[in-house]
């Protein structure tokens, strides 16, 4: 599964990279365009000095987290939430006799390698707000993890939001509001939200858990809501059990959908 998907991106890469003034100046409008959320967190600290509790450089280090896994993601699986096209067109009956999975075929389709552009700003966001933070080398050990738990969360809902077309495939926007609405919650601490919501994105679905509670570890923060101090530390297995469903849900709508006769 790793090494076709890796042939497919490549392939897709290459095509790319074969237009290289194009291919730069995509990498670089998309480093731009992810800046101007930097921007909007600038312009709020330059009014105030703390949101919600939080200093600028926690702020931008809870950005930064989640942006890195969520451009990660929406680079290498983001292309699931045009499976209902393929549905529309009668294209996923190729998918589904190829010798590959069906899954990966549908993730790596178009895939856009000049999505890196939103990575490295993610990427360089988090390390400006690491340096400033100063974490004790006792808990930057739950960077990493806090990231791929992330990743693991956002291809898992981008899953079900594939999954869900099969039975909606004249509302993908229904599903993007999961994907790219989740994107955006997760760029602010959860303390700007209501109580209700943060329950919700805790105890149903496991948005918490992308950077709100591990990241209150890494500040050594107590959660404003007084939540469990444990809860820090589930973000491994939630995202496991949500990985599960969505997969689950996957093969459901596999199993759901009927050809096109087209």
């Amino acid at each position: 599964m790793v090494r076709t998907y890796a042939l497919l991106a490549w392939t897709w890469t290459r095509a790319a990279a074969a237009y290289p003034a194009s291919f730069t100046l995509m990498i670089v409008f998309g480093f731009a365009m992810a800046a101007v959320d930097v921007a909007v967190i600038l312009v709020i600290f330059a009014n105030t000095t703390s949101l919600a509790g939080f200093t600028r450089a926690e702020v931008l280090f809870l950005y930064g987290a989640a942006n890195v896994a969520f451009s990660v993601v929406d680079m290498c699986v983001g292309n699931i939430d045009r499976i209902s096209q393929h549905i529309k067109a009668g294209t996923f009956d190729a998918i589904l006799i190829r010798p590959a999975s069906a899954w990966v075929q549908t993730a790596v389709d178009r895939f856009t390698p000049t999505r890196i552009g939103r990575v490295l700003q993610a990427v360089a966001v988090l390390c400006v707000a690491l340096a400033e933070l100063q974490v004790p080398w006792q808990r930057i050990w739950m960077v990493p993890v806090m990231i791929a738990t992330a990743m693991l969360i956002f291809a898992s809902l981008w899953t079900l939001a594939g999954a869900l077309q099969f039975a909606l495939t004249d509302a993908p926007e229904i599903g993007s509001a999961f994907t790219y609405g989740s994107g955006q919650l997760s760029q602010y601490p959860f303390s700007v939200y209501g109580r209700d919501l943060v329950r919700g994105a805790t105890y149903v679905l496991p948005l918490a858990f992308i950077n709100w509670q591990p990241g209150l570890y890494v500040l050594g923060r107590d959660d404003p809501f007084g939540t469990p101090e444990f809860l820090r530390f589930l973000g491994p297995p939630a995202a496991l059990l949500l990985a599960l469903l969505a997969a689950l849900a996957w093969r459901q709508g596999i199993r759901r959908y009927r050809s096109t006769g087209s």
